[in-house]
């Protein structure tokens, strides 16, 4: 498949797949090979097509799949060195490694990749803009609050990926641990509902086509408060976007190049 398709988005396990003519690569891997295997055969991709793994960050929900796909398939590991360093420590054992720099462009066949850092409560959390052709996309999550680098370098994307993790109301309203509420709303923590559609007014552009809305909270957000969230502000400004969300148990809207 040339395109990208969420293969899953959530507390539970993240992967997004990426493919163009000269390559085929996963956006973390933190759903089981067998998730993986079954989600992107969906897609009519095998799970020996994939050339690489980007990792975002090192927290569980991220790089599960890895000791698998690094280890048995052999697939290298993209990471920056602090993140490297907390993968190793999870999986007890040191993938093949090809290491990035926060903040430095690098090729991986025609893809130009653009790592930059991202406020979270990990060693080196980063984000990623990947430019293919004349197409810019943007995969940013598990982020607490849209920093001013964070707006500048997700302008001008034609494709995104943003965090819409939970409505605050809701996060006071749950049963959760005032450690958990706090952390989710902290600075470090996960992107709300009304500040991903804040970033994505200040963002907007006539040539973004679609947005995936990533990374709901099964208990303190829906599919349809986010949507309907994110839309209300949007449409304060007179802006319609294309949206869906990407889900935690099934793959996503696949979009094709």
């Amino acid at each position: 498949m040339k395109g990208f398709c969420p293969l899953a988005s959530g507390s539970k396990g993240n992967a997004i797949y990426l493919g163009t003519d000269r390559v085929k690569i996963l956006i973390d891997a933190g759903i089981s090979t067998k998730a993986l295997r079954e989600r992107l055969s969906l897609i009519n991709v095998t799970l020996e097509d994939i050339d690489a793994i980007l990792v975002t960050h090192e927290h569980t929900d991220h790089i599960q799949g890895l000791k698998t796909l690094a280890f048995k398939m052999n697939i290298p590991v993209y990471a920056n060195h602090q993140t490297a360093k907390g993968i190793v420590d999870f999986l007890h054992d040191c993938p093949k490694f090809k290491i990035f720099s926060t903040g430095e462009t690098f090729e991986l066949g025609d893809l130009e990749i653009h790592p930059f850092t991202i406020p979270h409560d990990t060693l080196d959390p980063v984000a990623f803009t990947i430019k293919t052709d004349s197409l810019k996309l943007g995969f940013c999550a598990d982020l607490g609050f849209a920093t001013s680098l964070v707006q500048a370098k997700l302008k001008n994307c034609d494709y995104l990926y943003l965090e819409a993790n939970h409505q605050p109301s809701m996060v006071h309203a749950s049963s959760r641990p005032l450690i958990y509420k706090q952390r989710v709303l902290g600075r470090n923590g996960h992107l709300s509902n009304e500040a991903c559609g804040q970033l994505l007014e200040q963002i907007y552009h006539p040539n973004l086509k679609h947005v995936h809305l990533a990374h709901l909270s099964s208990e303190c957000n829906t599919p349809i408060t986010a949507l309907s969230t994110v839309k209300q502000i949007l449409e304060k400004h007179g802006i319609d976007l294309d949206m869906c969300i990407a889900p935690q148990t099934q793959i996503g809207k696949a979009i094709y190049f």
